[in-house]
């Protein structure tokens, strides 16, 4: 019920190209951008200008977005209300969508837990970058995201999703059979300011929170390998290659020689997972239902993810 071309313009607010839109929106950039000057015929309006490589949105854009927003947040209400008048048990379908090893940490458990309480609901999890599952999340082909907050998604403050806390994760240090630090207590991350690192690739979203943890404890890490799995990242620690920042939550395979190390040293580096809705959808009876299985899963989580 909501112009789909307004889907359009806010993914081209989100990229800043409509390239970059249209890949978003299973498109062609041919076709976002003939839907783009449809919209904007029909409202007597200028909404892009060129800018660089790619498009500025006009200040009737803005406006326009401002409005479709409103309009999208209000039909998810309507249909919490419209859900209200559905007899029997919480039905349809819930897709999570998620990072890696936070959507793995309490995604699989909320599920299990949904599937015993609403047996007629239908589940499904897809995994997938921070700033994708936004994405997904604006284009309706998922209904509730578990994602590390970085840099690459959108603000708190943006209308268009509702984000909440689950839990913040600490970092630990996972280092060869033979490193110094092995043995000692009073561990900070800057004690390894000298050593060759390992991370994902670049643009991905645990670089981002590594080199953010490095310049909080005031360097730059030396990155010598690139890693985007863990098992990968704790061959290469084994064998002296490198350090690696590996989130408290996850099993690092045994079959490498490795050793973890908690970091007591100020500042201990975290990172927050958190929960994000359409704005306005939180109330449908399946996304609330979700939304309470993954706190109820993450509250399970407290003992392991405290630091003795």
């Amino acid at each position: 019920m909501i112009d789909r071309r307004l889907r359009v313009l806010q993914a081209i607010a989100r990229h800043g190209t409509v390239t970059a839109a249209a890949e978003v929106c299973r498109m062609t950039p041919s076709a976002a951008s003939h839907q783009m000057q449809g919209l904007a015929r029909e409202l007597g309006l200028v909404l892009l200008e060129p800018e660089g490589r790619g498009v500025r949105l006009t200040a009737a854009a803005r406006t326009l977005l401002v409005h479709g927003e409103t309009l999208s947040a209000q039909w998810e209400r309507a249909r919490a209300e419209l859900d209200a008048h559905r007899e029997g048990d919480v039905g349809g379908t819930l897709h999570f969508c998620g990072f890696s090893t936070a959507a793995a940490a309490v995604v699989p458990q909320a599920m299990e837990q949904l599937r015993r309480d609403h047996p007629a609901l239908r589940l499904s999890l897809r995994e997938t970058e921070p700033a994708r599952s936004f994405d997904l999340l604006a284009a309706g082909e998922t209904d509730i995201a578990v994602v590390v907050a970085t840099a690459s998604i959108p603000p708190v403050s943006d209308p268009a999703f509702d984000q909440r806390a689950l839990y913040d994760e600490p970092l630990d240090l996972l280092v060869g059979p033979r490193h110094p630090l092995v043995g000692r207590d009073d561990v900070g991350l800057s004690d390894l300011a000298g050593d060759p690192w390992i991370c994902a690739a670049p643009g991905r979203a645990y670089h981002q929170l590594v080199t953010l943890a490095c310049s909080s404890a005031g360097f730059a890490p030396d990155i010598a390998h690139y890693a985007d799995e863990w098992d990968t990242g704790a061959a290469l620690v084994s064998r002296g290659f490198g350090v690696v920042l590996v989130p408290r939550l996850v099993d690092v395979p045994g079959r490498h020689d490795t050793h973890r190390l908690r970091i007591r040293t100020p500042p201990v580096p975290i990172r927050r997972v958190i929960a994000a809705v359409r704005a306005g959808s939180q109330h449908q009876p399946s996304i609330a239902a979700g939304l309470d299985a993954l706190r109820r899963a993450c509250s399970a989580l407290s003992d392991l993810l405290e630091s003795p």
